[in-house]
């Protein structure tokens, strides 16, 4: 089973799985394909992580997590007056951070992988060279942006070589992007951080404002790291550690959860909702005080976090009939972008894997060279822009999270597998930025708690709360008014929004020997596709 945002990339990976691949070798080329078909999110030019579970139960992940460049400074964001300048960390190529997914998919593959290196990879080179059919998703977005001559690289990006705008079910090619990935192929890492393309990167760099090198590209590696483990009611929790938030976050929810008597609350009352967005609140503002890349951070509190003890002392003090308050004077949560993608993958022996990666916001800082066919993330934004500065609208100021050359930054990403009697059960992440972690646990919490399918799990409503902005997110048509009113009432601010997260996800049932897939239904161009 392959369940991605993109049915093609989808199918690649079954095709991997059937010529005798497993989920690694599958999960790769899945990822390289949804480079070609997703590109506003699937992508070379940005990074992830992988939560990998054998067989036989035993996890590992691997940190592709993009880095800030060597010339980057805790202070590069502001101006004469310590003041951030609007737009420079998000909409210029100082935005963008050292791209990573080349390097995970290639460090996981060869640790893990089965078929060659160039067997994977050649099917996005074909998708790229040969095209595939428009999708109206990317017809769409291809509308917009072929009109924006402020953004130049991005109004050519869609445009076949006639220079016209393909039709929905028209066949779209990208040959400077088929090189390159042949280029990957070929070469593997070095395909990417060596050689003509770390070239022209870095030659694209120079001459637009950026501050990416040939050596910051040679240097980077991506880190194979211990997965963080959590326990709920006999099921195990395996997700990612630092830099990523998510992890961390989800394991000291869900051990709150575990304070609470669901006998006495009705899933999506006023009072679940409540205890959700009471819990999010608590937990996040842990995230904020503490989590940075514990490359710089060697006394991050994580155990201490996820901790059972922890999760106790924070259930103390939640007051089930009204809602506490956000204080900025003391930590919060940092910006994230929402545009990020995330599959799932099962292999016939049960061996699975849970990949989230990204761009930052939607088609990354939306810049590219044309030479190389795709597009640069804008990852740097992550950082905490302004050292020592958090509002109550969610900047945050902290020092696990600046800047510093090297650094990765403090992301959402939450790529998770909950086991059962020692083997994968539950494979399932998401897109949504600082929304990501809320819509992993939530749908963790329906599968595990309150026993649903995955696909019910996924299309359930979901509720976000990240302690600052201090304001319950809610999907809009999901929630009854009258349930609103009860939240406002007990002191909630509200706000909406069509839907959160776009889920990826899989259950699987050894005994039955059946495995489920489940994609979001916000992704129309997703599919989960199995055999």
């Amino acid at each position: 089973m392959v369940v991605s945002a993109s049915e093609i990339a989808s199918q690649t990976g079954i095709d991997i799985l059937k010529q005798g691949g497993n989920a690694i070798d599958a999960a790769v080329g899945t990822a390289f394909s949804l480079a070609v078909t997703w590109p506003s999110a699937g992508n070379i030019g940005g990074g992830g992580f992988i939560v990998f579970m054998d067989k036989d139960g035993k996890a590992t992940t691997f940190d592709f997590r993009e880095k800030a460049p060597l010339a980057s400074t805790q202070d590069m964001f502001l101006d004469e007056n310590g003041e951030v300048i609007s737009g420079i960390n998000h909409n210029t190529l100082l935005a963008v951070g050292v791209p990573g997914t080349v390097a995970g998919l290639y460090k996981a593959h060869q640790k893990y992988g089965k078929l060659p290196w160039k067997d994977v990879v050649q099917p996005a080179v074909t998708l790229a060279k040969e095209g595939f059919p428009f999708t109206w998703s990317l017809y769409r977005a291809g509308s917009s942006y072929s009109k924006n001559e402020n953004l130049p690289f991005m109004q050519q990006y869609f445009l076949n070589e006639n220079g016209e705008l393909p039709e929905p079910g028209e066949i779209w090619t990208q040959p400077e992007l088929a090189y390159t990935l042949s280029l990957i192929r070929d070469h593997g890492r070095d395909g990417f951080y060596k050689g003509e393309v770390a070239k022209e990167i870095a030659s694209y760099m120079k001459e637009n404002g950026g501050i990416i090198t040939e050596e910051d590209l040679a240097k980077y590696e991506a880190i194979e790291r211990e997965p963080l483990k959590g326990t709920y009611k006999g099921y195990e929790i395996y997700s990612m550690p630092p830099p990523s938030s998510g992890g961390a976050t989800i394991i000291q929810m869900m051990n709150m959860m575990e304070q609470a008597n669901f006998d006495e609350i009705e899933f999506n009352s006023a009072s679940y909702i409540h205890l959700l967005a009471e819990t999010m609140r608590r937990a996040y503002a842990d995230r904020a005080q503490h989590l940075g890349d514990p490359d710089f951070n060697p006394d991050m509190p994580v155990d201490r976090l996820i901790s059972k003890e922890h999760a106790k002392n924070r259930f103390a003090n939640l007051d089930m009939t009204k809602a506490s308050e956000s204080d900025s004077s003391k930590f919060g949560q940092l910006y994230d972008g929402t545009n990020t993608t995330h599959f799932s993958v099962m292999d016939k022996d049960g061996n699975a894997v849970s990949l989230t990666y990204t761009l930052e916001h939607s088609y990354g800082v939306k810049m590219g060279s044309e030479k190389l066919g795709f597009i640069f993330n804008n990852e740097m934004g992550d950082f905490n822009p302004q050292p020592g500065v958090t509002t109550s609208r969610g900047q945050i100021g902290t020092p696990a999270n600046v800047v510093a050359p090297e650094k990765r930054m403090l992301s959402s990403m939450s790529p998770t597998i909950i086991a059962k009697d020692g083997k994968p059960y539950l494979l399932i992440g998401s897109p949504g930025g600082r929304t990501i972690i809320n819509t992993v646990f939530q749908t963790i919490l329906n599968v595990v708690e309150h026993d649903m399918r995955v696909d019910k799990a996924i299309e359930a409503l979901k509720i976000h709360h990240q302690w600052l902005p201090d304001r319950i997110v809610y999907e809009g048509d999901l929630m009854s008014p009258d349930t609103r009113k009860i939240l406002e009432a007990m002191g909630h601010t509200l706000s909406t929004r069509t839907n959160l997260g776009a889920l990826m996800g899989i259950t699987y049932f050894p005994e039955q020997n059946l495995i489920i897939g489940a994609a979001d239904s916000s992704r129309p161009d997703g599919a989960a596709i199995g055999y």
